[in-house]
């Protein structure tokens, strides 16, 4: 309900106006000075993620640490509005933010402060000014409280603040308050004391003479609210010497129980001391203030909000704010309104969204709002964005450094949007079907454990006749014996019924419960036995197993394991999808699902420790595949010399020698093909080679070794004709080593083999190299100087290039990026390469090298467009930047024509400041644009289809376009089209879900005008009236408009999902007379196989059987008949 304002002129008093007054108040009539708001990023406190209070910056002021020289330690009367976040950490409203009309995670605290000058009595009667003669409050509705005092703490009442108060208030109106509410402390030492907070009642007269607002001061009311906190800082807090003797001990103890019970001992062992001079720290929220001067319903409700929500309103084209509480849309405009607030003061004072700490909760609302924004809003693409410039507008003339970099606010926010959309869909699709899959498991196990509840009716009845016959016939009491089954049977049944419901809470303890259940009927059964003897235990055992407890346990296990998302499938969608465990909780949640994080957390480890450790387990599975230092050694001691390389470059075979055989732990002196066995792997050293080694980011060639001729001194025993598959190659100390497996014959040492490089993988990885090169070069150009090289991949199938840049590339940027490297592909220009002096080559105006890169000298330098020759004869001229010219002792095609195609099909960020770019060339590039060009044409085909077929096919170009390697563009347009058919698709359901309420109601309003008497029981028409409740609940309410008077249940089929829907509605008149909605549902449902209930004057249920409709129209007639 709205707060009453007092005056007219309060009523057209704007936030603004109200911080205004606040202020002026304070240095004109009261001497205070105004010391602006410090950063909400607090750069010199490691002990907050974010400025919480006011009070943050004059901490060393308390404390006693301001240089009395400083301008702050001068400071006597204090003035300010503080901007706060809350959210992180102790102080953490991010989760209530939305869902309430008062949480934010951003807020503005005004406040006022003493250091050693005035106290009690000024704060006081200054408070009481400014709410009752500045801004005019009635006083009938202002209540204080007081500090009541503590005896474990040893404190008295704050009687003199309660005596000050008496001069504004009646006692009725002076509350005490305790620990909790009214006294202050720092921490678990230092400056602490009592504080008065002002309330007020924003009720109605007729409600607050109904209720006295003393009743609901700190009652969590949201009419009766705490307007400001005055606090009054007159003690320390420290340990006494017991106390530290403890804190000592705590941080010497061995185990963590120990730690806990002297820290807790030393917290008891604390006393106060009288400060030598006394402060006054007050607080009041600008959103509260505003709400109660404006007369509306909540913080929301004020010009603070109200530009934001109009702009939202515009940006993601939804209708307007409309204040209610549960509705999805209108919680979507409070987070999204709060959250901008809390994102462009905490960037625009230096903290970014990232992963750890401040930035990572950042990066979490961010992601929070856009969820909301795509979600509740159906916003589309970057809109938190838009939002930037209305802060700025409403804000920046207080907080001028809103004002200082908009455009930087923007993109950040706008880069975090566009990542975290990529993000979003991906892992939506994937975690809605997830979460489908669960659901499917879930139904399938609560109908099967449904039908356990039947047998229990009767078992009651079944053991009770048992354990009587036993009774008549023996001297074994009975009674204790039959209680105790009747309690098992109560308890495996409300396990049951506990475990079905769609929001199950605390099934681990149900199904604990359950089975020390089980484990107590077991000996009960074993202690029977021994007075009753086998046969009657025999009997009881019998009856107990027709309820299949253990199936039942069973059951409920797996149910509880449905319920879960498990840390396997959690770990995929953040590993593979970049999903967050954060916003996979929130759906599971929404879902009525859990997360298994700790599980979670523990892969995550794993992956952490694979990382760290993959390298060398890679090689240890492969030992040939490491040339180790001593076997460098030996080789160079057997005057092997190191292996002649210069032929990598030539593109052609070459015949060598074979000089050494490593097989991972020695060197053989020959190797058979037989007997390798799958997993062996051998390096052969040759004299010269023209294998590239791995090196520089580009992998290392593979191809075959062919013996030409053998060694004289061999003996072949019949495997002649030798030839090894080569995997991979690499360079240890000059060696390079041929890596693969003998597949045919023999090699030997001494042995002349042929050299054979495969060549398509060659050229392949040549134009993926090259394309490297181009693309550094159009990086430079399209997104400025500052680009560095910072690594790459060189792989026959793809490149990767890592490159240095604040933020992600834009589209725009993309495109030219790609457009620079194709045009240098069309121009085809030659690819030239020799070798330099390294000091002259560096020399090269507009050379790229890779920082921190050790380069030999002379270096060789790759030149695209021009010859080396010319660049070394002119290195000053302003020509060469026009070129890529890099230093590179990889393998590079002739001209640029031969790399044919190039698509960039990822970018991402791989670290602080770091990107990562991935892209394909040749055949491969083209093969990508042709099956994207497929899929748009699918799309496009895909427009004539009726809505039925779309939705059909709608999963499946989801599944083709993540499946496809795609470039990023067109990847991009694909989205937007699919996006477009899911929009169509949608808007049908929309329209034929309106067309069933529309017919709902229709025949609701035909039920009206024809039934009779006051009890209205009816079926829907039609197989499928059942599947949309909310036609229901609207047929329901059609017919309540012309039969007020009723009691009306309406019944309707899904046949194709076997479900039947059951609403009911009692008038109170009814209700008086016994029938309520509740029990009225529940007996329509259970004749139809299902369960129900709700409120007296409204319920809703359902069933699981709708050819058993009929029986529960009657069940619901003879119920209501049977109550009126």
């Amino acid at each position: 309900m709205p707060v009453q304002p007092q005056t007219s002129a309060a009523r057209t008093l704007s936030a603004a106006e109200i911080r205004r007054q606040f202020i002026d108040f304070f240095i004109e009539r009261h001497g205070h000075t105004f010391v602006p708001s410090s950063p909400v990023v607090p750069h010199d406190d490691p002990t907050l993620l974010f400025t919480n209070a006011g009070m943050n910056q004059f901490k060393p002021i308390f404390l006693g640490q301001a240089d009395p020289g400083s301008e702050m330690g001068r400071l006597k009367r204090a003035v300010n509005s503080q901007k706060c976040i809350r959210a992180g950490g102790k102080h953490n409203d991010l989760d209530d933010v939305g869902k309430d009309l008062y949480h934010h995670t951003f807020f503005e605290m005004l406040g006022n402060w003493s250091f050693g000058d005035y106290f009690k009595a000024e704060a006081i009667a200054w408070a009481w000014e400014l709410f009752t003669e500045v801004w005019g409050l009635d006083p009938e509705r202002l209540y204080a409280t007081y500090f009541q005092g503590s005896k474990p703490e040893g404190l008295e009442p704050d009687r003199e603040a309660y005596e000050l108060w008496q001069r504004h208030l009646p006692a009725q109106r002076i509350l005490p308050g305790d620990m909790k509410d009214n006294f202050w402390e720092m921490g678990d030492t230092g400056p602490c004391g009592p504080c008065s907070e002002i309330h007020y009642d924003g009720r109605s007269d007729e409600e607050r003479a109904r209720t006295p607002g003393h009743n609901l001061v700190n009652r969590e009311s949201p009419d009766v609210i705490e307007l400001w906190n005055l606090v009054f800082i007159q003690f320390n807090k420290d340990y006494t010497s017991k106390g530290l003797e403890h804190l000592r001990l705590s941080k010497e103890a061995d185990s963590a129980k120990e730690r806990v019970r002297q820290r807790q001992l030393a917290l008891e062992n604390r006393h106060l001391l009288n400060l030598p001079a006394c402060h006054v720290d007050t607080g009041m929220g600008l959103e509260r203030i505003t709400r109660v001067l404006q007369g509306k319903q909540s913080n929301y409700d004020t010009d603070v909000f109200t530009p934001l929500f109009e702009r939202i309103s515009k940006v993601c084209a939804a209708p307007p704010y409309g204040g209610k509480l549960d509705d999805p849309k209108d919680i979507a405009y409070r987070v999204i309104a709060d959250h901008i607030r809390t994102l462009s003061f905490a960037i625009a004072d230096g903290a970014d969204p990232g992963n750890d700490g401040r930035n990572y909760v950042l990066r979490r609302i961010l992601r929070r709002a856009v969820k909301y924004g795509h979600q509740n809003l159906e916003a589309r693409g970057p809109f938190l964005c838009e939002l930037v410039p209305t802060v700025i507008e409403t804000m920046g003339e207080f907080f001028p450094e809103l004002k200082k970099e908009p455009a930087r606010i923007m993109s950040v926010i706008r880069d975090e949007e566009v990542a975290f959309g990529r993000t979003w869909h991906e892992g939506m699709t994937r975690t809605s079907a997830l979460s489908e899959r669960h659901q499917a498991q879930i139904s399938a196990i609560t109908s099967t454990l449904e039908t356990y509840l039947q047998p229990m009716k009767g078992f009651n009845d079944a053991v009770g006749h048992v354990l009587k016959d036993v009774g008549l016939r023996s001297s074994v009491p009975i009674q204790e014996m039959t209680k105790f089954f009747y309690e098992f049977n109560r308890s495996l049944s409300e396990a049951i019924q506990t475990a079905i419901q769609p929001m199950a809470i605390d099934l681990e303890r149900v199904i604990k419960e359950a089975k020390q259940t089980m484990d107590q009927i077991e000996a009960a059964i074993a202690k029977f036995e021994l007075d009753a003897g086998r046969e009657e235990a025999t009997r009881i055992r019998a009856k107990i197993d027709e309820l299949s407890p253990a199936s039942i346990i069973q059951l409920l296990d797996h149910l509880n394991e449905a319920r879960s998302i498990s840390a396997e499938d959690a770990f995929v969608l953040h590993d593979t999808y970049g999903f967050p465990i954060d916003l996979t909780q929130i759906m599971a949640e929404e879902r009525g699902l859990t997360v298994d994080v700790e599980g979670f957390n523990r892969l995550m480890e794993e992956a952490r420790e694979k990382a760290r450790s993959g390298g060398a387990a890679a090689e240890q599975a492969h030992p040939a595949s490491t040339l180790p230092g001593d076997a460098v050694a030996r080789l160079n001691n057997l005057r092997i010399k190191p292996t002649n390389d210069e032929a990598k470059f030539e593109n052609k075979s070459i015949r060598t020698d074979v000089r050494a055989i490593w097989n991972g732990t020695d060197f053989d002196e020959n190797v058979y093909a037989t007997h390798m066995k799958p997993g062996d792997r051998i390096g052969v050293v040759l004299d010269r080679t023209c294998f590239y080694a791995e090196m520089g980011g580009q992998v290392g060639d593979a191809g075959r070794l062919v013996v030409t001729r053998e060694a004289q001194s061999s003996v072949r025993d019949g495997a002649t004709g030798g030839e090894m598959r080569i995997e991979d190659t690499r360079a240890f100390g000059g060696y390079v080593l041929h890596i693969g497996r003998v597949s045919k014959g023999e090699i030997r040492v001494g042995d002349q083999v042929s050299c054979e490089v495969e060549k398509r993988r060659r050229a392949a990885i040549m134009a993926n190299h090259t394309g490297t090169h181009l693309l550094n070069f159009a990086l430079r150009e399209a997104l400025g100087e500052r680009v560095e090289q910072k690594g790459s991949l060189v792989a026959p199938d793809r490149l990767r290039f890592d490159f240095s840049h604040a933020a992600a590339v834009k589209p725009e940027e993309m495109e030219r990026i790609e457009a620079i490297v194709r045009e240098k592909i069309i121009l085809n220009l030659p690819v030239c390469t020799d070798t330099a002096p390294l000091p002259l080559a560096k020399k090269v105006n507009g050379l790229r090298a890779v920082f921190g890169e050790a380069y030999p000298d002379p270096v060789r330098i790759v030149s695209i467009g021009a010859p080396v020759s010319a660049l070394v004869q002119e290195p000053d001229s302003d020509s060469w930047r026009k070129l890529s010219i890099e230093l590179c002792g990889g393998t590079h095609v002739e001209t640029t024509s031969e790399i044919e195609h190039f698509v960039i099909t990822e970018e991402s960020g791989i670290a602080k400041g770091v990107r990562r770019m991935a892209a394909l060339t040749g055949a491969a590039a083209g093969e990508s644009i042709e099956s994207a060009r497929a899929i748009e044409l699918a799309l496009d085909e895909a427009k004539k289809l009726d809505d039925d077929a779309i939705e059909a096919r709608a999963t499946d170009f989801l599944h083709q376009i993540e499946a496809a390697t795609l470039p990023l563009g067109a990847r991009r347009l694909l989205g937007q089209k699919l996006e477009a058919l899911q929009e169509r698709i949608k808007a049908a359901k929309k329209q034929h879900a309106a067309a069933g309420r529309e017919a709902a109601v229709d025949a609701a309003r035909r039920i009206a005008e024809s039934a009779q008497g006051t009890v209205i029981v009816e079926a829907l028409p039609g197989d499928d009236a059942g599947a949309d409740r909310q036609a229901m609940l609207s047929a329901l309410d059609a017919i309540r408009a012309k039969r007020a008077e009723s009691a009306v249940m309406l019944l309707g089929a899904d046949r194709e999902n076997g479900k039947v829907t059951i609403v009911a509605n009692v008038p109170k008149e009814l209700i008086n007379k016994g029938l309520k909605a509740g029990d009225w549902v529940r007996a329509a449902a259970e004749a139809c196989g299902g369960k129900g209930g709700g409120r007296p004057d409204s319920a809703q249920g359902g069933g699981t059987q709708p050819e058993k409709m009929g029986d529960a129209i009657e069940a619901a007639k003879t119920f209501a008949k049977s109550k009126l």
